[in-house]
């Protein structure tokens, strides 16, 4: 079971959820591995460089550790473990609206942050991997994001925060409270 954001009750996952969540218990394993050899044997590609959907610039004053912490406890964003890795990426986090979409975010070394709204690569991996139904939705990232965010550029330097990325895994097996955060037992 799952929740869903905009409910205060559960919502039951169908039949064809359940095996997709079952298989992928299997893949979160061996995922990292998979990628980068299919990668490496060219039997997927990424293209170089950044996804588009530009939201913004970390906020001046604020550190990856601050936003990381305002992600994870005001919105339930988590570590996106299987995402591509874009050129300079520090960060890719996800907030799994149900179990088919997700909202995608991703955090630059110079402070640069993207995102967008997509299907989850569990429920759906060959549209998830072709980029169909991927949208902006910018007006939820910069609720999101808040103060933590300006339009204007501003080049940071940060590094990847370790303190707070590898507690934060989310699965499709995360229970979501009815504001769509991680539900702890």
């Amino acid at each position: 079971m799952v929740f869903n954001k905009n409910m205060d009750k559960k919502v039951k996952l169908t039949i064809g959820q359940i095996i997709k969540r079952d298989i992928w218990r299997h893949l979160y394993r061996i995922f990292p591995w998979m990628q980068k050899h299919f990668l490496k044997w060219h039997l997927v590609w990424h293209e170089k460089g950044r996804q588009p959907y530009h939201i913004g610039w970390l906020a001046p004053g604020h550190t990856l550790e601050e936003l990381e912490k305002h992600l994870y406890t005001e919105w339930g964003f988590g570590n996106h473990f299987v995402a591509w890795r874009d050129n300079g990426q520090i960060l890719s986090w996800r907030k799994l609206e149900d179990f088919d979409n997700q909202y995608h975010i991703r955090v630059f070394k110079d402070g640069e942050i993207r995102g967008h709204h997509e299907f989850t690569p569990e429920s759906k991996p060959f549209d998830h991997f072709i980029e169909i139904n991927e949208e902006p939705k910018m007006e939820e990232f910069k609720k999101f994001l808040g103060h933590y965010i300006v339009l204007k550029k501003y080049i940071s330097h940060l590094q990847i925060d370790r303190k707070t990325a590898p507690d934060s895994e989310i699965t499709i097996d995360n229970r979501l409270d009815k504001n769509g955060r991680i539900h702890h037992n």
